[in-house]
């Protein structure tokens, strides 16, 4: 299996063909060929080439896949007991390709810049087209139905008047009855009660020190 050990952005990756992997961003776009010529180290089975830094002539052919921004990460510092507290959030931008071939001797890459990657990218980043409604066609006026022949209406017999009831007797008013004069009922008198006479007061016995007295 050949393998290679390239270096960009800053970092190593053990890359194979067909791998895809995440690197820092690359300026290039979907479907470009990207070539990596700082190759540390190839390798085929127990066969490995170690380079002092880099291994001459060799490098390693890729597609370029897209740039996205990455998962948020959090930055919190803080310092106890000086009210010093602060969150901040970082989104890396990263760019993903696929290693296509491991070159060596000098080799030139035979990739071909992918014109799927490129067709599909356009169409992501195109705008999105405001679907707006056709006018409405007019509607062409309804032909005037012809008018229904009119049934010949069928002459009612005519219902013989019906006789004209006679008139009611008025009845006569009756004769008002005179108000029976109501005759003051006498109130019987009643006979005025003897008036007892007051009793009198009976006086109240002398004490003894008042006969003395009087002596």
């Amino acid at each position: 299996m050949n393998f290679a050990v390239i270096k960009t952005g800053g970092k190593q990756y053990k890359v194979a063909a067909n791998d895809v992997l995440k690197i820092e961003k690359l300026e290039a776009q979907a479907g470009d060929v990207v070539t990596f010529d700082q190759v540390l180290m190839v390798g085929n089975g127990d066969d490995v080439t170690v380079g002092a830094p880099l291994v001459e002539g060799a490098s390693v052919a890729a597609h370029f896949l897209g740039t996205k921004k990455q998962r948020t990460v959090l930055i919190i510092k803080k310092h106890r007991r000086q009210h010093f507290d602060r969150r901040n959030g970082h989104r890396q931008m990263l760019s993903t390709v696929r290693i296509g071939e491991i070159l060596i001797g000098g080799a030139k890459p035979t990739l071909v810049a992918d014109e799927k990657l490129r067709a599909k990218a356009a169409a992501e980043a195109a705008p999105v087209a405001v679907v707006t409604e056709a006018p409405a066609k007019p509607r062409k006026a309804a032909a005037p139905k012809a008018a229904p022949e009119a049934k010949a209406a069928k002459p009612k017999a005519e219902k013989p008047a019906a006789e004209a009831k006679a008139p009611k007797a008025e009845k006569a008013p009756k004769a008002a009855k005179p108000a029976a004069e109501k005759a003051p009922k006498a109130k019987a008198e009643k006979p005025a009660a003897d008036k007892k006479p007051a009793a009198k007061k009976k006086a109240a016995p002398k004490s003894p020190s008042d006969s003395a007295d009087q002596e």
